[in-house]
């Protein structure tokens, strides 16, 4: 989007560099990473940086009113209502895909919220390879992908307050299944490196009366907070067996509080107002279904990375989504996708940039404070849409400092 940057990158690549990045993240990281890495960073123009950080914090704004907050409650299963839910979740996520209006100027248009973590130690590392790289590449500037006045230190110091809090390290956990099987692997090192919160499996806890304990060397260490980076469809499918239920009334600090996977998700989109956010309507509230679907997507409230998203939905599409779980999906409008770069062949590539909020004990609402982007050349965002293509996969959006 900063288009004197963008010349400059595409004149300067090379296959070599784009390996040569890579390589230096995962030396840096010290280990593999699984899923696809740009070719570039999304370079931010200060204009539209500053309409992208007005939409995402307007749109949290609305979403922290204690009246939507207490409708979409009706979005958590009982059987995984956990207690101790927070007034706002610790840990925010708005996915806004870049588009253009008619004069050419750059917005962002809400494709989802996520009230759970994202790659907030991964990207750390990433945006520091990046700017090594950029250097290499003669383009030996200051850059950031954080927001305001944040610099590294203040960004690892509010991430710290917000997942460790007063505890001791090694006290905190960060919760997922089999942690180095997850794609979100290389995350969790770089949370450990940063904050000192090491990756832990919930089936490996011990659980006695309310508390919960890990073993260390031969010890046991209490859990006092969880970093929760559980995904419950995940959990479904594989059907784990926990040692606790989220229903327990544990002697822990949940990191989000789980409950807010369910709240702040796809379900709250049709809730929503700014003009930002692209109409949705659960399936189960259709008045009549639209003479033309190819204006809509199909969406399932609580899956990841795109899983069972329809983007060129029919009739038949909508009619086999069973009676019983038409709640569970949402009729979204398109987004029209604008190119937010081109590669140094000329083909257009969009983009979501994921704007990234914490909240620290005590906080009145969640910071924005940090950015991802994922770049795409298929129909959909996610790595498994865009096999076999180059410039799409994960990156940063930097700001020129």
């Amino acid at each position: 989007m900063d288009l004197a940057l963008r010349r400059a990158f595409n004149e300067a690549f090379t296959e070599e560099r784009h390996r040569a990045y890579v390589a230096r993240l995962e030396a840096e990281l010290g280990c593999q990473i699984p899923f696809r890495v740009a070719e570039t960073p999304l370079f931010f123009s200060r204009d539209a940086r500053l309409r992208l950080e007005e939409t995402a914090r307007e749109i949290v704004d609305e979403i922290c009113q204690a009246e939507l907050v207490a409708r979409t409650r009706r979005a958590i299963p009982r059987d995984l209502d956990a207690p101790g839910e927070d007034d706002l979740a610790s840990c925010l996520q708005v996915d806004l895909a870049i588009t253009r209006d008619a004069s050419g100027e750059v917005h962002g248009k809400l494709v989802e919220l996520q009230g759970f973590p994202s790659l907030y130690g991964f990207i750390v590392f990433q945006a520091r390879a990046m700017t090594a790289q950029l250097d290499a590449m003669g383009m030996g500037r200051a850059f950031s992908p954080f927001f305001g006045d944040v610099t590294e230190a203040d960004y690892v110091a509010r991430l710290r307050r917000t997942v460790v809090g007063d505890a001791d390290p090694r006290e905190v956990v960060l919760l997922d299944l089999d942690p180095p099987s997850q794609k979100t692997f290389p995350d969790f090192v770089a949370t450990e490196r940063l904050i000192g919160v090491a990756p832990v499996c919930p089936t490996s806890l011990v659980k006695e009366g309310r508390r919960l304990f890990r073993v260390v060397d031969g010890a046991r260490v209490p859990v006092r907070r969880i970093f929760h980076r559980v995904v419950f469809d995940e959990l479904e499918k594989k059907r784990v067996t926990l040692p606790f239920r989220y229903t327990d009334d544990l002697d822990v600090t949940w990191v989000p509080h789980p409950n807010w996977y369910w709240t702040w998700s796809k379900y709250t989109l049709p809730f929503l107002k700014h003009p930002a956010v692209p109409k949705a309507t659960f399936v189960s509230e259709l008045a009549r279904v639209p003479d033309d679907l190819s204006r809509y997507v199909l969406k399932p409230l609580f899956s990841f990375a795109g899983a069972g998203v329809k983007v060129d939905v029919t009739r038949a599409d909508l009619d086999a989504v069973p009676e019983a779980e038409r709640a569970g999906w949402v009729l979204q409008e398109k987004i029209d996708y604008a190119p937010a770069l081109h590669t140094p062949r000329g083909e257009p590539v969009k983009a979501e940039v994921r704007m990234m909020f914490l909240r620290a004990p005590g906080a009145a609402r969640p910071e924005l404070v940090m950015n991802l982007v994922r770049l795409s050349r298929g129909k959909m965002l996610g790595v498994d849409q865009n096999r076999d293509l180059d410039w799409v996969g994960g990156t940063v959006g930097l700001r020129a400092t």
